[in-house]
């Protein structure tokens, strides 16, 4: 592996920490993020006026001269593959991608290519700066195979520590467009004696539980009171649909971001995604209620109605707040429609 060295000049005013003052003054074309420049302070890669500093605590003196050594960033082991991409923006640090329906995030054993990461290596190419010393794109979350919508990548390991933090302090804005059976409504006595549900102003369903891998099928999540991971989920009613009303199109949004949260907790309290193979049972429509077009649409529908609908974060580089929508796709257009909405 080649080696590069990164120079320049530590500006007035630097903070008391020379990982600080580096993460501050490091050249922005040298993607370097503060994490990654404290790791190379510890393994001897940074100088300070020509010697070698290991302590990320040094105190370092405006119009110091630093020199990082850095390794080349190498080619990644995922093979890029010309996939298309819906790609909605892109810059230096990251991409933001509408994902479709049948695409896999990230390789996988069962999954070894076709996925969003070889379409992404190939797309951008040498416009990866590297993340971690390998020039990939950093996935900081993910959206399951058969689920639609947005997702962001970093370029640059500077945007991926940033991102991954967001995502950590969940601070990111996702909101998911769903379908389900029935309509999760605060006037369902039901629903209000179902453990971890609450309802709040606005007739806002609040799901809050554990969640972990299922005891006998570990392909599944499974909701839990006393193990597992914080889960929190909120969602509203934007249109109750059928005659009466047994399906309903839902605005999801996640306090948390688990492993099938919004499938999960949705199918606790009953209301399963129509289309869902893992959660959504063996639940029927009746024609009576909404019609043999409404039988006939939820009948071709075989995934998982829930589409990522919004993205919202801080970009990590300019700071700026960026938010992204990607409209629904045209199967749940006419899922909903099939059923009576009116989208």
């Amino acid at each position: 592996m080649g080696q590069t060295t990164v120079t320049f000049e530590i500006a007035d005013a630097p903070p008391p920490r020379l990982d600080k003052a580096l993460g501050r003054d490091v050249p922005a074309g040298a993607s370097l993020s503060r994490s990654r420049l404290a790791r190379l302070i510890v393994d001897g890669a940074v100088a300070v006026d020509g010697a070698v500093v290991t302590d990320p605590r040094f105190r370092v003196a405006a119009g110091a001269q630093i020199a990082v050594t850095v390794d080349v960033a190498e080619d990644s082991h995922i093979v890029g593959q010309d996939i298309p991409l819906d790609v909605i923006y892109e810059d230096d640090d990251l991409i933001v991608v509408n994902k479709p329906s049948g695409m896999v995030v990230h390789p996988a054993p069962g999954t070894p290519d076709g996925t969003l990461v070889n379409a992404l290596i190939h797309h951008c190419g040498d416009s990866l700066s590297g993340v971690g010393g390998m020039k990939r794109p950093g996935v900081v979350h993910r959206i399951d195979k058969e689920t639609t919508g947005l997702l962001v990548a970093a370029k640059s390991d500077r945007a991926h520590h940033g991102l991954a933090k967001q995502f950590a302090n969940h601070t990111v804005e996702r909101r998911y467009m769903a379908v389900c059976y029935g309509v999760p409504d605060a006037s369902d006595p039901r629903l209000r004696g179902v453990k971890g549900t609450s309802f709040e102003p606005g007739n806002i369903l609040k799901v809050q539980t554990f969640l972990g891998r299922h005891k006998t099928d570990r392909q599944r999540q499974a909701v839990s009171f006393t193990t597992g991971r914080h889960a929190v989920t909120r969602s509203r009613i934007l249109e109750p649909m059928g005659q009466p009303a047994v399906a309903a199109l839902i605005e999801c949004w996640l306090e948390t971001g688990r492993t099938h949260q919004i499938r999960v907790h949705l199918a606790h309290c009953g209301h399963a995604l129509i289309g869902d193979p893992t959660y959504g049972g063996k639940r029927k429509l009746s024609p009576k209620v909404i019609g043999e077009a409404g039988i006939a649409a939820v009948d071709v529908f075989r995934r998982q109605a829930l589409h990522a609908a919004k993205l919202g974060f801080e970009h990590p580089v300019t700071e700026e707040f960026m938010e992204f929508e990607a409209e629904l796709p045209a199967d749940m257009v006419d899922l909903v429609r099939g059923l009576g909405g009116s989208v």
